[in-house]
């Protein structure tokens, strides 16, 4: 079955930096999209960015400059290079898989960035 697990995630002050992984597993990463989502307290899930198959990457504007989406396909692994971290950017974070039929999501990683 499609399984995908976030990991890395914790309690930071502001400005500092973390990295966050998805392992992925159960359909063929290599030639999938995969997308980084985001989830604040009282808030609606926000689309964070992607990376497709052969690495183009797209991020929103709020995070732009200070994320980074990147792959590694011969590990089925996802990664999101936070940097200059912000009290707005605390969420659970959650990776992504939109597979045909049906999307895939992780349980998500819990960052908590102090003021």
């Amino acid at each position: 079955q499609v399984n995908l697990v976030e990991s890395g995630g914790g309690l930071i002050q502001t400005g500092g930096s973390l990295t966050l992984s998805c392992a992925a597993s159960g359909f063929t990463f290599s030639r999938t999209t995969m997308k980084w989502y985001r989830q604040a307290p009282g808030k609606e899930r926000e689309f964070v960015g992607f990376i497709r198959s052969f690495g183009e990457t797209f991020l929103i504007d709020s995070v732009k400059g200070r994320f980074t989406i990147s792959r590694d396909n011969k590990k089925n692994i996802v990664y999101l290079q936070m940097k200059t971290l912000r009290p707005e950017d605390t969420a659970v974070y959650y990776c992504n898989a939109p597979l045909p039929g049906a999307e895939s999501w992780g349980q998500g990683t819990q960052v908590t960035v102090s003021s």
